[in-house]
């Protein structure tokens, strides 16, 4: 369903690439809403060895129908390699709120 609104997370290395992220993906009406949360520690594998990095989680709010947009953006503006970028389909929710996700994506 391409208007169906997903919840797509990733996570950046600080404050200023999280609200450079979002606003380039709220101008582009590619986002209804992103949320920046605090910085936490990651811990996780790479190239063999167990590494721990200071991350600022990043969530976004959208349509389906735009997630390949919104990859997009998050892996031209994003400084790791391998950035994480997941979705995950919003399958329940207060009617209205979802109905405003679409509105506010939906190009102007």
């Amino acid at each position: 369903m391409p208007d169906a609104a997903i919840l797509v997370l990733t996570s950046l290395p600080d404050q200023g690439a999280a609200s450079t992220l979002a606003r380039t993906l709220l101008t582009g009406r590619l986002a209804a809403c992103v949320n920046i949360g605090a910085p936490v520690d990651s811990m996780y594998h790479w190239k063999g060895e167990l590494e721990t990095a200071r991350e600022v989680p990043v969530s976004i709010k959208t349509r389906a129908a735009l997630y390949g947009a919104v990859e997009a953006a998050i892996v031209a503006a994003h400084p790791y390699e391998l950035p994480e970028v997941v979705a995950v389909p919003l399958t329940h929710g207060l009617d209205r709120y979802l109905d405003w996700i679409v509105t506010q994506t939906a190009a102007v």
